[in-house]
């Protein structure tokens, strides 16, 4: 738990300094998701839900994806037990350790174990809006923090 704090301060600080992240590093990481995320244009769900527009978007609401559901643990009884939205902080945690967020998610990926890949994928997935249109990834990050 400590370390998730300090982590979300790290990314508060890398937020307020101009997100020393690296698109091109980002787009690299997230081809590991890419065999169950698409992104982009015309992105569609696959395994898991499209990522477009993921940051700042409530807790289960891409149109069309079945989320895991049903028992403790899983999104939507995390989502009705408490609303949610992916924020800088929350995703940073997932991508580190998705069951450590989502016990009985779906998502079978064991997570990203460096600080960078973390960091620049989250900009990465940032410089998509909800429609998929390319956006500055910065103006996204400082509209989400300006609301936290």
């Amino acid at each position: 738990m400590r370390f998730a704090i300090f982590l979300a301060g790290l990314m508060l600080t890398v937020a307020q300094a101009g997100y020393a992240a690296d698109l091109a590093a980002g787009k690299k990481v997230f081809t590991k998701c890419r065999a169950c995320h698409a992104v982009g244009e015309n992105a569609k769900n696959k395994v898991g839900p499209h990522l477009n527009g993921i940051l700042g978007r409530p807790w289960g609401a891409v149109e069309g994806f079945k989320y895991s559901s049903g028992k403790d643990g899983t999104l939507i009884s995390l989502k009705e037990a408490e609303p949610r939205v992916w924020d800088v902080e929350t995703l940073s945690a997932y991508l580190r350790k998705p069951k450590g967020v989502i016990p009985r998610s779906k998502m079978e990926f064991p997570g990203l174990r460096d600080d960078a890949d973390v960091t620049n994928v989250i900009y990465y997935l940032a410089q998509f809006d909800a429609e998929g249109n390319e956006v500055d990834p910065d103006a996204v990050l400082d509209a989400l923090a300006a609301t936290d």
